[in-house]
């Protein structure tokens, strides 16, 4: 039987923003379309994070999609195990399985007038009318360049691609970073190596998780009452969205944050000098803020080391830091976070002129409400330039997203043309976008993920989520161009 090749959507990523973007397309009764995905698995993120203690900073009540059955989570954070089973039960419970191509690699698309010629790493192109981009932020690790990382002699590999067949009980292990990852695997390998060195370029911000699983009885509740779990979801949300407070400088909820931290701080590390060299030199939120219980008691133990000098390099028998100093280690783990500012344009994505994606971007990525680029007609992105949260669930920015793209499609079904964003109204967004940022906490002085190396920040949304609620409720033709074959 012939493998079908052409739909009105290809959708690049099989994580919680591919899938949702499905699930929209079948609710609105539009089931052309296929989800493309490299690897044999979904789930995206949580696919790929399997390290001990990996779990999600959103409480569990608001980290699923609200057009959907809610899960019935074991606790209030969830781990990545019982997030990824519930990914996998909502794709075959939904019949979204056979929308999906797994083990299929995209290596690049291009208009050809009409629409989308996708390229199939060792098979035959799929045609669309429309692309949509779901490949996230987080899932291209990074190491940071550091020097000598082939010339180690023992075990090493990065976070997000944990080697479960080694055995970390008895060895000496480095951790290089202490970012949001590091906080949740470091607790848990801890009590188990013989000794643990972590390696800390800045400190971070961490206030408290007050995780525990839920009672028996207050499943039961959630299940049979879903109002109660309702009002569970609309409280955190409405709490979470008065930290946004917590991303401008200078604001009381900033002071009050902070004031959390230090207090977090204080109770978990009595060493002064640890103490402080635990301390951010930057206004909370210029980096990400970290929520856990367990890093601190972890920091505090007496086979754990905290070494904040630069590191030089990888040598074969550990790593050697700015003081001259060599830490012999057994295994590494490069907890060095993902290469966040190409949006995956390294891969060729090639508009109507002929440019890509990438030259588009030379200056850093952007995009019009963080979903249109100018030159690239039927063409969406999810979880796209400036659409991440400092203090919100991300679920609740895809699925202004996802109402966004439907817009985009029905607009494109109705005139019968392409529609690309006009580049005035790209830029006009993008200047009103950058002066919001300018007072950001995420402006502040550090280096971070957020921003370019010139300062540019390219992955933050400016405002709440009920701000880009109200930005993308109403998709305005005005801003787009018809384009007709």
């Amino acid at each position: 039987m012939t493998e079908q090749r052409e739909f009105q959507v290809a959708i690049i990523g099989a994580g919680l923003g591919g899938l949702g973007m499905g699930m929209r397309l079948t609710q609105a009764a539009q089931h052309s379309f296929v989800i493309l995905e490299s690897s044999d698995a979904v789930g995206g993120t949580w696919r790929d994070n399997t390290y001990p203690g990996a779990s999600c900073d959103v409480r569990s009540h608001l980290y699923w999609f609200s057009f959907d059955a809610q899960p019935d989570w074991s606790r209030v954070y969830a781990f990545q195990p019982e997030i990824q089973a519930n990914i996998e039960r909502l794709v075959d419970r939904l019949g979204l399985r056979r929308h999906i191509r797994l083990g299929t690699t995209v290596t690049g698309a291009h208009w050809d007038g009409s629409g989308w010629v996708v390229e199939i790493d060792g098979a035959d192109p799929i045609r669309a009318r429309s692309l949509v981009t779901a490949w996230g932020q987080l899932n291209r690790p990074t190491f940071r360049d550091i020097p000598g990382r082939e010339e180690f002699r023992g075990e090493y590999w990065h976070s997000a691609r944990w080697n479960h067949d080694v055995d970390l009980a008895g060895k000496r292990v480095a951790c290089i970073g202490n970012g949001a990852s590091a906080v949740q695997f470091i607790p848990e390998i801890a009590p188990v190596v013989e000794r643990l060195t972590v390696f800390q370029r800045h400190a971070n911000y961490v206030v408290p998780r007050l995780d525990r699983p839920y009672e028996p009885a207050e499943r039961t509740e959630f299940l049979e009452q879903p109002d109660k779990l309702q009002a569970s979801r609309d409280a955190i949300y409405w709490e979470h969205e008065g930290w946004m407070g917590a991303m401008k400088q200078g604001t009381p909820v900033a002071a009050e944050f902070t004031a959390a931290a230090r207090a977090h701080l204080e109770a978990g590390i009595t060493d002064p000098q640890l103490r402080e060299k635990l301390w951010p030199d930057y206004p909370i939120g210029c980096k990400r803020i970290i929520i856990a219980d367990t890093f601190y008691p972890a920091m505090a133990r007496d086979n754990v080391e905290l070494v904040t000098e630069k590191i030089e390099g990888v040598e074969a028998d550990g790593v050697r830091t700015s003081d001259g100093v060599l830490h012999e280690v057994d295994v590494i783990i490069y907890a060095t976070g993902f290469e966040t500012l190409s949006f995956n344009a390294a891969m060729p994505i090639i508009g109507r002129d002929g440019s890509t994606l990438a030259e588009a971007w030379r200056d850093g990525p952007e995009a019009y409400l963080g979903m249109t680029v100018s030159g690239f007609p039927n063409f969406f992105m999810l979880y796209g330039p400036n659409t991440n949260l400092g203090h919100n669930s991300i679920i609740a920015m895809l699925e202004a997203q996802f109402g966004y793209v439907l817009q985009g499609l029905a607009l494109i079904e109705q005139k019968g043309a392409a529609i690309d964003v006009r580049p005035e109204a790209l830029r006009r967004f993008n200047v009103e976008l950058q002066a919001e940022l300018a007072d950001s906490s995420f402006a502040g002085s550090c280096n971070s993920w957020y921003k370019t190396a010139a300062g540019k920040i390219t992955n933050n949304w400016s405002g709440s989520v009920e701000d880009y609620r109200a930005a993308t409720a109403r998709l305005d033709p005005e801003a787009y161009e018809l384009i007709t074959p």
